[in-house]
């Protein structure tokens, strides 16, 4: 078997990790001003956690849509498109003169981002060569997560010129994003529209990494598989846990507890994203060599015992090693988790099986801040972050109720 560090990648994998980075550069820096830019207005903190939720929401909306308009226009459209709708409503939003323009801004942007999502997923489980999905996996974990270390970082700076001006910032960075990805792929036959003459030829081209079959995987086929199934609820408290409390929450128990600024909430998701930044590659190794199941379980248990302390730390310096903990878990955990759905899909067709898999991830960032903030109103931080620990601990308990998913790709789907 070939080594997955020897197996020559898609160039749409680079293109879409090029893409990931300026995503999520701009994300990082944007991220700790989206509660603390809602507090301004003078709302409670279940308001402020809910600009968040109210993203995840329209993504959730979004992503049958996004399946859909990938299937009839293919990924490079659907993701340009997507990108420039996220930097439009951005950049409108550090206009807004009130909470609910701020609200339904934000919102906006979530249709946006269900479209981008949806369809670099789908390219990069298409491209991803059987021997080396940790490996892709990681290494497009690694372009987001490296821009959510340096984002934060940067955001600090951004930050001093006002609050409104990281939407700014987003909004350029998006931009660049959207011109990188689509020059990049307008040669992809893998990217091309359904029915076009370069899908033609890719779906002709048996053997090639980025020439997809013609079979489709249903929904309904996917979720008769278990790791399928336990893909979904583990992708569900994932974003939950990382995708939507950690986002709102965080920046607010540093404000609350120890009297921060965003520029030391941002500093505090940058400790996050340097725990991911140490694991990340090494997982993406693990995962194609021992793999998918054991770096799960061990990922969200790590995951869940950092939530739990999270509220208990005694100092803000306490608690960006905390963070640091964390972001290690989700490394261990996030690789996997992509790798099993190329595994799922073994090189098919399944608009639906990724939007179904994206819209777990969104309900789930959607419900935990707003779930989590009635609860920090009404119980304090330690049930918020507790809710979200158990969670995380259920999905462990998922992944080891099922056999790991790389043996899908060597036979008939185990389907029970």
């Amino acid at each position: 078997m070939t080594s997955p560090s020897r197996v020559r990648l898609p160039f749409e994998v680079w293109a879409l990790v090029a893409g990931g980075f300026a995503v999520a550069l701009g994300y990082g820096v944007v991220a700790p001003a989206i509660p603390q830019f809602a507090l301004e207005f003078g709302v409670s903190n279940f308001a402020a956690s809910a600009i968040v939720s109210a993203f995840a929401l329209m993504r959730l909306v979004g992503a049958p849509l996004a399946g859909w308009i990938v299937s009839r226009f293919g990924e490079r459209t659907t993701y340009t498109v997507g990108i420039l709708i996220v930097a439009l409503s951005t950049g409108v939003s550090a206009l807004a003169a009130n909470y609910p323009q701020f609200l339904v801004l934000r919102g906006a942007g979530g249709v946006g981002s269900a479209m981008f999502t949806v369809a670099a997923t789908a390219l990069i489980a298409k491209v991803s060569p059987v021997e080396a999905r940790g490996r892709v996996a990681s290494l497009n974990a690694a372009g987001f997560l490296l821009g959510g270390l340096l984002g934060p970082v940067l955001g600090g700076v951004v930050a001093v010129f006002g609050i409104r001006a990281p939407f700014v910032f987003y909004f350029l960075t998006l931009v660049a994003a959207a011109t990188v990805v689509a020059i990049a792929l307008r040669g992809s036959q893998a990217a091309a529209a359904p029915g076009s003459d370069r899908a033609r030829a890719a779906g002709s081209g048996s053997g090639s990494a980025a020439g997809p079959s013609a079979e489709t995987m249903d929904l309904r086929e996917a979720l008769r598989v278990p790791q399928y199934r336990s893909l979904l609820f583990s992708a569900f408290g994932f974003g939950w846990a990382s995708f939507g409390v950690r986002i709102s929450l965080v920046p607010i128990l540093v404000a609350v507890a120890f009297d921060g600024d965003a520029t030391v909430a941002a500093w505090v998701l940058a400790a996050y994203a340097a725990g991911n930044a140490v694991l990340i590659f090494p997982s993406g190794r693990w995962n194609d060599r021992i793999g998918r199941k054991p770096l799960l379980v061990i990922g969200m248990a790590v995951l869940a015992l950092s939530y739990i302390a999270i509220p208990a730390a005694p100092s803000i310096w306490v608690l960006a090693a905390v963070m640091v903990v964390a972001g290690a878990g989700s490394a261990l955990a996030n690789p996997g988790q992509q790798a099993v759905l190329a595994d799922v899909l073994a090189r098919r067709r399944g608009g639906n099986v990724v939007a179904a898999y994206s819209m777990t991830s969104d309900l789930g960032g959607m419900l935990g801040p707003a779930i989590a903030g009635a609860v920090l109103d009404l119980a304090g931080f330690g049930w918020a972050f507790g809710i979200t620990a158990v969670l995380l601990a259920l999905a462990m308990v998922a992944w080891l109720l099922v056999p790991d998913s790389r043996r899908l790709s060597a036979g008939p789907l185990e389907t029970r």
